[in-house]
């Protein structure tokens, strides 16, 4: 029999059985088992870029929460863990951490290795290879660092399932991904004007955009028109004055009804443009009339590519003022020298310092369309407007062509939204989001990225003998071959000295964007393509728990991929969890600078304390980290703790031959009302996790848990207490025993490393993972059903009611609670004193009240109230 340890010693005891869990492969997956006995958790890979935050905590823990409910129903639970360690986060990461930068153009360097940056480093250019190296160097360490983290949250992972989305299967199966639906005719490459980050320099998916409200500023341009009348813009992009291609007005608006058809001259540049009726322009932004110009927008891609326009490109992808020759047809100028005068004024600097230099000219005199005045009318205005930028970029995107591989949704709005409808949402309102995102889909998705760390297109293309590619004529890798990286795997049918030269083979340098392979987890997980039988035991899977703020990236494009290739969702449960937020509301973020590290709370508080607090909130909701909520927490952890020791001690009291106890043994009103109450917590916690609802079966067992320690053991204490082996006293220690059992099982799910270690005192002796309480079955309502005697809860809470009174009296007369009652006079109703009479030598025992000064006596409350106490205390302490 194992010792019970006196005082609850938080680090101690998490540390003691996170080892232990692992060493017994508590949590690990059978992949014996059939389909049916499975549940299996698509959780997310976690952007390997950094540190864990208390927010990442917060949601990990909700899922984690369902994972160890869905184990303890004899739920053969496959959770593992991914590492998202390749894209845009990991490469900014590695680039400032050892201050190097790619240069695809360098030799790969065997004996290079990467050395953390000092203030005085210089940013060294590296060989692909080489940065894609230090990429696997650094994500290695943080990966490390994240799964102590979550070791000490106690996250009932199986660590064996753990993948990387860059490992060798992630980067088989997404390439296998990209070929199947290449061959299904859902995968196209396009040389198109795409939203383009200028700083990360690569191409950005509609789904990775956000608007952001920035300053900006109308400029009211002043345009000639054929027949000597004149029309103004107002624009906020006056620097892509040079690129513009056509005026446009609505087709209803009356006041530009009479210029369709006309040609406007653009000043400063005097090129002749069509003006034209397009249903975007809105009559009531600006002056009505505005300039389409390649690129300002998406509005101006659309219509540029509706209307067959020519194309003037001005940005280069690094966002600055490109060369352009304004002799050209059919964009030529009236006057190409006066135009090359002006842009020459602009070229090669930024937008910020082109829109200011611009400005400037299309202010001086003689710039007006009849060459007087200014073409610029007025001061410029201040606005506030919203603006698309990459989600983790700095600088607004803009429209570049680019040649980019894209997977075809847009066609496919009506069979995504059926998708959508399969899955169940939790909470339900979440699917309105996901629909609300297909229904506003305005571009296809772009998967290819012009960076380095990622999973490669497994594509090369012939290289003709003017030495430019053949995309038209793409090479594709075959399965076994997978996973390759086509810039140093030779091309099928060609020898690796053929590579960039004409005849040969140039491989596809971009790499997939990140989500086209997160949006793989089930399949990455299931072994999707290389092992079948294991794939039909895991796939679709049961529940897939994220944030609210990727159901427009990571579950819109894993439904996606799972239709598009097998015609079935990923998963039949999502879960939504909130964020956590600072004071001001905003989200906890590395990038903010807002962030609480999650291993000092547990350092002080407990992992326990700190899953208390997480599960405290409902799905779906955003939070405020608040550590007096996690203070409860550890309270609540200690006093099962100490509870656990004081119902423990009274089973040992019994004597060796106690065991467990027999329903047939509880048999005091009390103790089978009390019963009652834990059959109705227990019914109601199983009802709502099955739900996916966490947080009503904690404040569930919560409430009742502080009702059985502060009322149900101070009624029973002395029952319990007596030294003979009496009826009475029976039920109160099997009633104590059923009651720890529950409310352990209750607990673990949220609080694991304390429930396992009382669990561990007298409920488990043997050294194996069954053994574990997390291995042990959920309370059900038939363990209970025999004892439990609902109309018999009239009589606990009126025992509770009456003790209560005699507690508050002898506080308000700064008397322990130990102080004898001299007199208890109780006046109630008959239904009321029936309820008592079976629970009153309890009641007396445990508010120490004189058998002799006890008077129950018959009587209608009219005010409402159950019953009138009246009591008075003794002179002094016995």
């Amino acid at each position: 029999m194992k010792e019970i340890p006196k005082r609850y010693k938080h680090r101690e005891l998490e540390q003691t059985w996170r080892d232990r869990w692992e060493e017994r492969g508590v949590y690990r997956w059978d992949p014996s088992l059939p389909r049916e006995a499975n549940f299996v958790i698509d959780s997310p890979p976690l952007t390997v870029s950094g540190s864990l935050h208390a927010g990442h905590a917060y949601s990990y823990t909700h899922q984690d929460v369902l994972a160890r409910y869905q184990r303890m129903k004899g739920r053969n639970v496959a959770y593992p863990m991914g590492w998202d360690d390749n894209g845009l986060p990991t490469e900014r990461r590695v680039e400032n951490v050892f201050a190097i930068r790619p240069n695809p153009s360098l030799p790969y360097d065997p004996d290079w290795r990467p050395q953390k940056a000092t203030k005085k480093s210089r940013v060294e250019e590296v060989s692909r290879l080489n940065f894609i190296e230090a990429c696997g160097i650094l994500t290695e360490d943080d990966e490390k660092a994240f799964e102590e983290t979550w070791r000490a949250l106690g996250l009932s992972v199986d660590w064996s399932l753990t993948y990387a989305t860059i490992d060798e299967q992630s980067r088989a199966i997404s390439q296998f991904s990209f070929l199947d639906l290449y061959r299904r005719g859902r995968i196209y490459q396009e040389l198109a004007p795409t939203m383009w980050d200028i700083d990360f320099r690569t191409a950005v998916a509609q789904a990775e955009a956000e608007d952001r409200e920035r300053p900006g500023a109308y400029h009211d341009l002043v345009f000639g028109v054929d027949g000597g009348s004149e029309l103004t813009i107002s624009t906020t992009r006056p620097e892509l004055l040079g690129a513009c291609v056509a005026v446009v007005a609505h087709p209803d608006d009356e006041r530009y009804q009479g210029l369709f058809g006309k040609t406007a001259l653009t000043p400063l540049f005097g090129v002749a443009v069509p003006i034209m009726p397009a249903g975007h322009a809105d009559p009531e932004k600006g002056t009505g009339i505005l300039m389409v110009c390649t690129f300002g927008d998406l509005m101006d891609v659309e219509f540029w590519k509706a209307e067959d326009l020519p194309l003037r490109q001005l940005l280069a992808r690094d966002g600055r003022i490109s060369e352009v020759d304004f002799s050209d047809s059919p964009l030529a100028s009236r006057e190409p020298q006066s135009a090359q005068q002006a842009h020459s004024e602009i070229e090669g600097k930024t937008i910020v310092q082109a829109r200011r230099r611009i400005v400037e000219l299309l202010a001086e005199e003689g710039t007006g369309p009849h060459g007087e005045g200014s073409a610029l009318r007025g001061e410029p205005r201040a606005i506030e407007h919203s603006v698309k930028f990459y989600e983790k970029g700095d600088r607004p995107l803009e429209f570049i062509p680019t040649r980019q591989w894209f997977i075809h949704i847009l066609d496919s709005k009506e069979e995504l939204l059926a998708q959508g409808a399969k899955v169940q949402w939790h909470p339900s309102h979440m699917r309105t989001r996901y629909d609300h995102w297909v229904e506003g889909l305005n571009q296809d998705w772009c998967i290819s990225r012009q960076r380095y760390s990622g999973v490669g297109f497994p594509v090369w293309y012939p290289v003709l003998d003017d030495g430019s590619l053949d995309y038209s004529n793409p090479i594709l890798a075959s399965e076994d071959q997978l996973p390759l990286d086509a810039t140093s795997a030779t091309a099928p049918g060609f020898e690796e000295s053929q590579r960039d030269q004409p005849g040969g083979f140039s491989g596809d340098p971009d790499v997939m964007d990140t989500w086209a392979t997160s949006s793989m987890t089930p399949q990455i997980i299931s072994h999707w393509r290389r092992d079948d039988e294991r794939h039909q035991k895991l796939f679709p899977m049961d529940l897939r728990p994220q944030s609210h703020e990727i159901i427009r990236t990571w579950a819109f494009y894993t439904i996606v991929k799972a239709w598009m290739h097998e015609g079935e969702i990923p998963w039949r449960h999502v879960t939504i969890s909130g964020w956590v937020v600072d004071p001001d509301r905003k989200k906890m973020s590395k990038s903010k600078g807002n962030v609480l590290t999650p291993t000092t709370l547990f350092e002080e508080y407990s992992a326990d304390a700190y899953r208390y607090w997480a599960a405290r909130n409902r799905l779906g909701t955003d939070t405020i980290l608040d550590t007096e909520v996690i203070r409860v927490g550890k309270r609540l952890a200690t006093k099962l703790f100490n509870a656990s020791r004081f119902v423990l001690m009274q089973l040992d009291r019994v004597g060796a031959d106690y065991t467990r106890a027999r329903p047939e043994e509880i048999t005091e009103t009390l103790d089978r009302a009390f019963i009652a109450e834990l059959r109705e917590t227990v019914g109601r916690a199983g009802e709502a996790l099955e739900g996916f609802d966490y947080a009503t079966p904690l404040q569930a067992a919560d409430d009742l848990f502080w009702q059985f320690c502060d009322d149900y053991l101070e009624l029973v204490k002395m029952r319990s207490y007596g030294d003979e082996d009496t009826p009475a006293r029976r039920s109160a220690v099997a009633t104590l025993d059923v009651g720890l059992r529950v409310f352990l099982r209750l607990f673990a799910p949220f609080l694991p490393y304390v429930t396992e270690e009382v669990w561990s005192w007298r409920f488990a002796q043997a050294e194996s993972a069954s053994d574990s309480i997390h291995r042990a079955a959920w309370p059900e309502l038939s363990e209970l059903e025999e004892v439990a005697e609902p109309e018999h809860g009239r009589s606990f809470d009126l025992a509770v009611e009456l003790l209560h009174a005699i507690r508050g009296h002898k506080t308000r007369e700064k008397r322990n609670l130990r102080w004898p009652v001299s007199s208890l006079s109780v006046r109630g109703s008959k239904r009321d004193r029936e309820a008592l009479a079976p629970v009153m030598e309890d009641v007396l025992r445990a508010g120490a009240v004189e058998a002799s000064g006890f008077v129950l006596e018959d009587g209608e409350l009219a005010d409402g109230r159950s019953l009138e106490i009246v009591v008075e205390l003794g002179e002094e302490a016995t």
